[in-house]
């Protein structure tokens, strides 16, 4: 201070910053505000050197407000980084440099642009002297890519690019220096289900994509890597019409069916419903297995969808349409009995029909239970009964043993009564017949 007169600065008022390392002011010149002279009747002098800063720092900073205009180009130390950019001392304070403004392309790391203790030239883009905040930026020295976007790039042109991002969503691909565009998963590929960018593409990789859209307001441009390769679907319906019986590899099984894989990446379902014509399957897994060669017949064929519909039942004729054909209601039928239930029975007749004889046309008469007459029956037996209802569409068919019975006994007198007549006796009568029988 002069005069062989030492004073006190403590270390939190010797500088406008924290002091990490005390011994490094040792040497510095600097002007002092005298905060105490005296204590205890004693010379006792405390220094402090922070508001003293403080006060060129504001100044400075109003000196910048007044005196700067956003575009004017300044220069400051590169003082410390944040994820989102760096912080620039312009003289005691400090500007923003955003990463968004280091560079017109895609910046991940701001110390790949600037360096620490960096003396730097940077343009104003922001002033906000109420909130005391400084904008700056290094792109603005160079003009914006997206003024001329349109010489370069048209919608539906191939271009390459490197993949400079991946997220949940797609990859964000940079065309030249400033001009990045979204490629969604969902046009990675015409026929692969991906479930992330990184199965497909990488950080770095060049690739080739087409220009599906763009806005120069927002600076977004979409792009597609699926464009660029032909688009298997377009000539499906030709590749298998409907009708095309092919042999193909099972792939998957669910609960509702398989999938059945026609060729790379393009799957045809097979419905558990069009399996067979005539077995109530529960699980297509009873029938088919993963990696078995079945054939099959595309049964529907929708490109727009992205969906082709395969069938085994119908390689063969339906049997439920013949059946319906053959055997009419009323006619006799022969079948093995299946299964036996609380109410009825089941019978399988010719083509694998398979109809329930229910409880009422089980009886042979009004007297006997269902109880009784169900006694008579076992699985696997051999039985005739009549056709009551078949239904192709709905794959129904019904029995009846009542109503056989009542035809049989009608057939045999329709033949004895056909035979009297044949006799000179023509007295003998129904009753006779009747009380005959039972007898």
């Amino acid at each position: 201070m002069g005069a062989g007169v030492r004073a006190f600065l403590p270390i939190s008022q010797s500088d406008s910053q924290k002091v990490e390392k005390p011994e490094k002011l040792v040497g510095t010149k600097s002007f002092f505000y005298v905060e105490r002279l005296y204590s205890d009747n004693k010379v006792n002098v405390v220094v402090n050197r922070r508001k003293y800063l403080e006060e060129q720092t504001e100044k400075n900073r109003e000196d910048f407000f007044n005196n700067i205009k956003i575009g004017d180009s300044v220069t400051g130390i590169v003082k410390s980084f944040t994820s989102f950019g760096a912080f620039i001392d312009l003289g005691g304070f400090d500007g923003l440099l955003h990463i968004n403004d280091m560079s017109w392309g895609h910046v991940t790391k701001p110390k790949d642009f600037v360096k620490k203790g960096q003396e730097i030239t940077l343009k104003v883009i922001r002033l906000d002297p109420a909130e005391k905040r400084i904008n700056l930026s290094l792109k603005h020295f160079t003009e914006d890519p997206w003024l001329h976007f349109e010489d370069k790039f048209h919608v539906n042109d191939i271009v390459k690019g490197h993949v400079t991002k991946l997220t949940d969503f797609g990859a964000f691909i940079e065309l030249e220096e400033g001009i990045e565009g979204l490629a969604h998963i969902s046009e990675f590929s015409w026929i692969k289900k991906i479930n992330k960018p990184s199965d497909m593409v990488s950080i770095g990789q060049e690739v080739e994509c087409m220009i599906l859209g763009y806005d120069i307001q927002a600076g977004r441009v979409s792009l597609g890597l699926k464009q660029v390769t032909e688009n298997p679907w377009e000539d499906i319906i030709e590749k298998y019409p409907v009708g095309t019986r092919l042999t193909r590899k099972v792939v998957k099984l669910t609960n509702a069916g398989a999938f059945i894989q026609l060729e790379d990446g393009i799957d045809g379902f097979l419905h558990i419903d069009d399996i067979s014509w005539t077995k109530k399957l529960k699980h297509p897994g009873a029938e088919l297995a993963v990696d078995q060669e079945v054939e099959v017949m595309v049964i529907e064929n929708d490109p727009e969808s992205h969906r082709i519909r395969l069938g085994i039942k119908q390689l063969s004729e339906d049997p439920w349409q013949s059946f319906a054909e053959t055997y009419t209601p009323g006619t006799s039928v022969e079948g093995e009995i299946t299964s036996i239930t609380d109410f009825g029975v089941f019978l399988k007749v010719a083509g694998g029909i398979e109809g329930l004889i229910n409880k009422q046309n089980l009886l042979e008469n009004r007297d006997e239970t269902f109880e009784d007459a169900v006694k008579k029956y076992a699985v696997g037996d051999k039985i005739k009964a009549v056709v009551v209802e078949v239904s192709p569409e709905k794959q129904k068919a019904a029995f009846s043993i009542k109503d056989y019975k009542k035809k049989a006994q009608r057939e045999e007198i329709s033949r004895y009564m056909s035979s009297e007549e044949d006799n000179d006796d023509g007295a003998y009568t129904l009753g006779d017949f009747l009380k005959n029988k039972s007898n």
